[in-house]
């Protein structure tokens, strides 16, 4: 499977302990108040980043997911005209834990020079 198949999550230290104690997550306040997971294609998400988390001071990690493990739960929705974002909303729209074993690879962000950087970047 080459990178650009893969989806990516921008996660917490939080989060990622949460995934790592109990081998899923519930997300954060936002996931939870929509009832999705946002996720994002690799050449987003700097931008998501830079848009979301620069003000951020715990830890972020972001996670490569498999979108196959996903199933039908996993829906491509259109933000505006050139942007369509991965959400995971699970079987039926069911709000459900984003499960760790989706989760192919994990890696801290380091912020640097104003931007974040990791090896899925290089």
């Amino acid at each position: 499977m080459a990178d650009q198949d893969f989806i990516y999550r921008i996660s917490t230290e939080q989060e990622w302990q949460e995934f790592q104690k109990n081998g899923s997550s519930f997300g954060g306040e936002l996931d939870k108040s929509t009832g999705c997971f946002h996720l994002s294609k690799l050449h987003q998400v700097q931008m998501t980043l830079q848009n979301f988390f620069l003000n951020t001071k715990e830890d972020l990690y972001l996670l490569q997911i498999d979108p196959k493990k996903l199933g039908d739960g996993l829906i491509y929705e259109a933000v505006d005209d050139v942007n369509s974002f991965p959400h995971f909303y699970g079987q039926g729209r069911t709000f459900v834990p984003l499960p760790l074993d989706s989760v192919v690879k994990t890696e801290k962000l380091t912020f640097i020079n104003g931007n974040f950087t990791c090896s899925f970047f290089t």
